[in-house]
């Protein structure tokens, strides 16, 4: 999964009540008692369950190089519990920098009855073998739809409703013959096909695609053989930030001069974009920011830093748990068919709610690059569509 740390600037005034009105707006049941710690260093004592207490797992690598990020998402779940006032819950870090899975195994012998995490895809798959014998489900933060299902359901954003967002968009300002190009990675490979899916639903035509490696050389390529297939109204560029601010002179340099930009959620975790005039006026899909600065404002107020863009994730994920908690019953099996609530479940990055397959629905709006900024053009639906 792709971490940069997106900068962030948020309004530093009343951020309490409004935070108080988002867990109201959530019906999130309060809770606290957070403890993040790398497992190897502080063994838990299990309690019985008699005890009253629900037992949380937290898998992420707090240790290794992808330590920053694990770290910023622990800090948002620890923030997330120190926002509210019940002490039910009980949710405890468990290091995968040390070793995913014995970092597992000890969550399940430790009595957690659901995972939270782990951040990559390819992790998931590790820590499902061991916890679904157990009966215990996974809440991971990876966006792999390749992971998802039989328990394992995704909290990250997934880029095929990025990509059908701003694709369905462009095609309602008169855009029809669209373009793309993609990572040449596994994240490409899939907004190949999520591409070629939403250009068709929108009525579209797919003139075509072309992979790129984020290198200069493989952007001017790619750009150039796109050039060759006619007149582009929009071409999409399915990678991070690094690779949009490459893509995007390429693409001019060959003749698409007037193409529009389109891009997917990944921008949003990236906040050069904004200061990248290449990209001014480029589109992409993404969740809203509107809650998202407050809670940095409050991240940056404990922590001392900015958070990752990521780290959002953790802090719904406790508002996620809080709220199917009110009906479970401390030392019994997680409530699954909750989590499908069709009426979904708010947070930081606004309504989303789980598929029976795993995955997720969001909403999402779609934003426009400014001079130094992202601007919203098209907002979030109000409700879920059937």
């Amino acid at each position: 999964m792709s971490a940069s740390i997106a900068a962030t600037r948020a309004q530093p005034q009343a951020l309490a009540g409004q935070f108080k009105k988002l867990l109201i707006l959530a019906s999130v049941i309060l809770l606290a008692a957070c403890s993040t710690v790398p497992r190897s260093k502080a063994p838990l004592v299990v309690a019985d369950p008699s005890d009253g207490m629900h037992r949380i797992a937290l898998l992420l690598p707090v240790t290794g190089p992808d330590a920053e990020v694990g770290q910023s998402i622990a800090n948002a779940t620890a923030l997330a519990l120190a926002d509210t006032k019940v002490t039910n819950i009980r949710m405890v870090t468990y290091d995968t920098g040390l070793g995913v899975a014995a970092a597992t195994q000890r969550a399940i012998a430790d009595g957690n009855k659901v995972i939270v995490g782990p951040l990559r895809g390819d992790n998931v798959i590790e820590v499902a073998e061991i916890a679904r014998p157990s009966g215990v489900p996974i809440i991971s933060f990876s966006n792999d739809v390749g992971v998802a299902g039989q328990n394992v359901f995704l909290l990250g954003h997934l880029p095929n409703q990025s990509i059908e967002r701003v694709v369905l968009y462009a095609k309602s300002k008169g855009m029809n013959r669209f373009a793309g190009v993609v990572a040449s990675n596994v994240y490409g490979q899939r907004a190949q096909s999520n591409l070629t899916t939403a250009v068709r639903a929108a009525g579209g035509v797919l003139v075509g695609i072309q992979e790129a490696n984020g290198t200069a050389a493989s952007a001017d390529a790619a750009a150039r053989r796109l050039a060759q297939l006619g007149p582009i109204d929009a071409v999409l560029i399915a990678d991070n930030g690094r690779a949009a601010i490459t893509t995007v002179p390429a693409l001019r340099r060959s003749g698409l001069r007037t193409a529009k930009i389109l891009g997917t959620d990944l921008w949003n975790i990236d906040g050069t974009l904004a200061g990248s005039s290449p990209l001014y006026g480029a589109w992409f899909a993404s969740v809203s920011d509107t809650l998202y600065t407050q809670y940095a404002t409050k991240y940056r107020a404990r922590f001392g830093k900015a958070p990752l863009r990521l780290s959002s994730l953790g802090y719904d994920s406790v508002l996620l748990v809080a709220r199917v908690a009110r009906d479970w019953r401390p030392g019994t099996r997680f409530p699954i068919g909750q989590l499908t609530d069709p009426q979904g479940f708010i947070g930081v990055d606004g309504a989303f709610r789980f598929n029976p397959n795993g995955m997720t629905d969001r909403m999402l709006e779609v934003q426009e690059i400014q001079a130094g900024k992202f601007v919203t053009v098209s907002a979030a639906p109000s409700q879920f569509a059937k």
